[in-house]
This record gives C-alpha cells, structure tokens and sequence, in this order.
C-alpha cells in the first residue's frame, strides 16, 4: 500500500469510527449488544463500588489510592467480559492492542463524564443526579467507540 493510500485507507476508518448510526438500521443483534455493554457497565460500577469501599473501611486505605485501585479492578473487569461477551465476534487486533485502546476509551470516556458532570452541577443540578445523567450522556460514545475501534 503506498503512503497515499495509507492516509485515505486511515481517513476512511476514522469516518467510520466516528459517524453517528442510524436507529431505524440497527439490528436486534444491535440492540442486543448495547444492553450488554451497559450490563457490563453495571457490573463495573458494582465492583468498583465494592473495591473501594473493602479499602477504605477494611484496608483503611486513603481513599485517592481506594479510588485508583477500584477504577483498574472495575476496568479489567469491564475489558474482559466486553472482550468474552459483548463483543465476541471476529478478531482484528491482538488481545493487548484491544486492552490499551479500550483503555483510552475508558479514559476518554472519564473525561467526557467529568465535563458534563461538571456542566450540569454548575447548572444547578444535585450532584447524584448530575452523575446518573452523565454517565448515560457518555455512554453512547464510549459503546460505539468501543464497539468501532476497540474491541473489534
């Protein structure tokens, strides 16, 4: 492949990365994987809750290092079971290139929920409501991100 088809070949692909889908074609297979994908969310949320919380109350851990220990368990957590379950078609990418790409979406993704958390809290929003709306705001990107770029 010559350098200028690289550069097209490579501009195509992130035109597909980032073009936004259309519901009226999307599959139950569709549908199917993005609940999945927000199952394995929740799982992350529940161990990452979990993993904190032995920290701090049993490992009287400072709950900065209870916190970043928590985000890599739920991560790991959240890799595996959308590499073995949500996503379990075909193999593109070997199994480490998956892991540091799902890694920056996990923490694009961080950064996205941090703004609009942000946002709405400065709008006046409670705090916990703020947080349940920006985690479903962010979630879109991050599945689609995961599902065209990552785990593919």
């Amino acid at each position: 492949m010559r350098a200028e088809e690289a550069v097209q070949h490579g501009a195509a692909g992130a035109a597909r990365v980032f073009r936004l889908p259309d519901p009226r074609r999307a599959t139950r297979a569709d549908w199917t994987q993005l609940l999945r994908f927000c199952a394995v969310g929740l799982s992350g949320y529940v161990v990452n809750l979990a993993v904190f919380s032995t920290l701090v109350t049993v490992g009287d851990a400072h709950y900065a290092t209870a916190a970043a220990v928590a985000f890599c368990i739920a991560w790991l957590n959240n890799f595996v079971l959308n590499r073995s379950w949500t996503f379990k078609r075909g193999r593109i990418l070997t199994v480490w290139a998956q892991a540091a790409r799902y890694l920056l979406i996990s923490l694009l993704a961080l950064g996205l929920n941090l703004a609009v958390l942000h946002l709405l809290v400065q709008a006046g929003t409670p705090e916990v409501p703020a947080q349940a709306l920006a985690i479903i705001a962010v979630t879109p990107v991050s599945f689609l991100l995961t599902r065209r770029w990552a785990l593919r």
